[in-house]
């Protein structure tokens, strides 16, 4: 029995995959696991019932398994690994928080008005701290093979890279040779390449948030 995921649709292009950045770890599980699965993309600006009778918030991705709609991705890489344990995609659990904070910190730099309100420095600090982690466990978060936790740091640090490109003109400095070759590995991914959003995508999400 196939299984089946929801994800989010392209802003103005609803057969084309969106730029939702937990759709696409979902998404990135699923290859790395080698499963096979149908994908439905929606428009989340205009969302079918049958759609919100599965997951009532309307959020995505919503993934089938055994016949049940499961939403939330936190849920549904867990589920994944339950029912499919090979390859094993398990993060150590003292390693399953590492850059957690990433995305929260790139956001609030992203939307900041005011260079000096400290977010750059926040966003810094934290890559700083990953880092520090790969030089020491590196290349990926838990060592030499992919784990969750890089599935759920790459497209949020995709994001990052294409959306403070574009909107600051910032970019991860030079100095953090372990970040940047990390987003080299994780991006290059056949995983990756497949589930990824085109740039202009990613930018046309972003830029309602940053003009607000």
């Amino acid at each position: 029995m196939a299984l089946e995921i929801c994800v989010k649709a392209a802003v103005g292009a609803p057969n084309v995959l969106g730029d939702c950045p937990f759709s696409q770890r979902a998404l990135l599980t699923l290859e790395e696991k080698k499963l096979s699965y149908k994908r439905h993309l929606f428009d989340l600006s205009n969302k079918p019932q049958w759609f919100l009778e599965i997951s009532p918030e309307g959020k995505v991705p919503v993934l089938k398994l055994d016949d049940k709609w499961v939403a939330d991705s936190d849920v549904i890489v867990g589920l994944l690994e339950e029912k499919y344990p090979e390859p094993s995609l398990k993060t150590p659990p003292e390693f399953s928080s590492v850059g957690s904070n990433i995305f929260s910190s790139f956001v609030k730099f992203l939307k900041s008005k005011d260079a000096n309100d400290g977010t750059e420095k926040a966003l810094l600090e934290e890559l700083v701290a990953l880092d520090d982690h790969l030089k020491a466990h590196g290349p990926f978060v838990a060592g030499e093979r992919v784990t969750a936790v890089d599935l759920s740091l790459a497209p949020k640090l995709y994001h990052l890279e294409i959306a403070l490109g574009h909107f600051k003109k910032w970019t991860v400095p030079e100095s953090l040779s372990h970040v940047r070759n990390y987003m080299k590995a994780l991006f290059a991914r056949e995983s990756f390449e497949k589930t990824k959003a085109a740039k202009e995508h990613v930018i046309a999400g972003w830029e309602p948030k940053v003009n607000a």
